[in-house]
Order: structure tokens, then sequence, then C-alpha cells
């Protein structure tokens, strides 16, 4: 990783785009004017698809959740740029890639400095047809094989120690080849090897599927489809 500070921006990106990364790569507007966006999702915030020559990517700023989000929307406390969400996010997923994890491709960064605070942003390779789990099971119903196959990927993340802080229905990705991904890695981090913060991991992800069942009668999901996921992770 190649870290530049041009004043209070600080950018941080692959060795390999020494030169290339500029400030207006963080921007969906610069993105938008050069016809280059190819998609968008709505969070917190926007996140943006886009596409330079064949490559596709994903932009995304940090929000807050919770109720500081209604005082504070996307303004961190800074205390180092090796603390900020964006560097620790790029820094733990390069390193779950480097173990041939299905992650998505860190590829630059931002923080841009205000007083005590800082704004963050963050671009990842964007999955190649990528469709989360919650919009392909509102579309169909899954194979028992997939259940298991979500479930072995997961424990790979848990074998490395890989604790998930957001593990939901969302964030599992199926990609245009039929592979399973774990996406947006957020304020993870490694901890010692413990049974029970994964089976926290699992609890949370198992609430997740039952929300979005409550939510939406087109989620094909039932219970017992958990225990095809279980058994995947277990085998």
């Amino acid at each position: 990783m190649l870290i530049e500070t041009q004043g209070a921006r600080v950018l941080f990106f692959q060795d390999e785009l020494k030169g290339e990364i500029t400030p207006e790569y963080f921007d969906g507007t610069y993105w938008q004017r050069n016809n280059a966006i190819i998609g968008s999702a709505f969070g917190r915030g926007i996140t943006w698809f886009f596409k330079i020559n064949d490559n596709e990517f994903v932009l995304r700023h940090y929000h807050r959740g919770g109720l500081i989000a209604k005082l504070i929307k996307d303004a961190y406390f800074y205390t180092g740029l090796k603390n900020t969400r964006a560097y620790q996010e790029f820094v733990v997923t390069q390193q779950l890639v480097d173990k041939n994890l299905p992650a998505p491709k860190p590829i630059a960064g931002q923080i841009i400095k205000q007083g005590l605070f800082y704004h963050a942003d963050l671009i990842t390779e964007k999955i190649a047809g990528a469709n989360d789990l919650v919009a392909v099971l509102k579309d169909r119903a899954l194979k028992p094989d997939d259940y298991r196959q979500i479930g072995a990927m997961i424990k790979r993340f848990h074998d490395v120690d890989l604790w998930h802080a957001d593990l939901n229905t969302h964030n599992i990705i199926l990609d245009g080849e039929g592979k399973w991904w774990l996406i947006d890695f957020d304020r993870c981090k490694f901890k010692p090897a413990a049974e029970a913060w994964k089976k926290d991991n699992l609890a949370r992800l198992k609430r997740s599927f039952v929300k979005e069942q409550t939510k939406d009668a087109a989620f094909k999901w039932q219970v017992t489809d958990w225990d095809l996921l279980f058994a995947g992770y277990h085998h």
C-alpha cells in the first residue's frame, strides 16, 4: 500500500496505482460527468458503481448508523490514519484477499481531516454479476447445496479468525458464475480463536434471515434452510 498526503487529505492505494489515483476518484459526480457510472445502491448513503475500461469498481462513503447519525452524519473522531475506518477496512480486506478468501480486492481509500474529525471513502473491486443474498431469495429459492456452500464460505473466514462486524444477508453475494462472496469489512477484525464470537456471528446472520422473511413475503426462505447452512459450516 502507498500513502500520499495532500494537505488535509490522505490517499492510500495499491502500489501499482502510483500516479493514477487522484481526489476525483472518490467523487461520484466526477464519474457521472465521465459517463462511467453503471449503477448505484442506497443505504445510509449512495454507493456508486463505476467502470474504467473493462474494470468495474465500488465507491462507498462512510456514514454513521444508529442514533448518532441524526447528529453527525459522516464525521469520525481522528486519532491517526491507522485508526480510521477506511484504512483499517482496506488493510483487513487485503489480508483476506492475500489468504485467497472470497473478498473483493481493495483499490484505494481517502481520509479528509477537518479539525478533530475526518470523512472517509473507499474504492473496492466490484464482484462481476453480483447480487446480494436478499435479492437472490426474492427472485428464487436456493438449492440445498447453495446453503451448504454459504455455510462453508463463512467457515473459511472464521477459520482465519475473522470476526465480521455485520454478518447479514445483504453482505453475502452471489457472482455471475455461481460463487459466493462476503463483503463489507468495515469494523471487522481478526480476533483470538473462540467459539463464542463465532456463534454470535452466526446468530446475527440467522436473525437477518428471519428479519427479511418477516419483512417481505417474496423472500423465499424457511427455518429448515438454516439447518442446511449450519451443516455446510460444520462440514
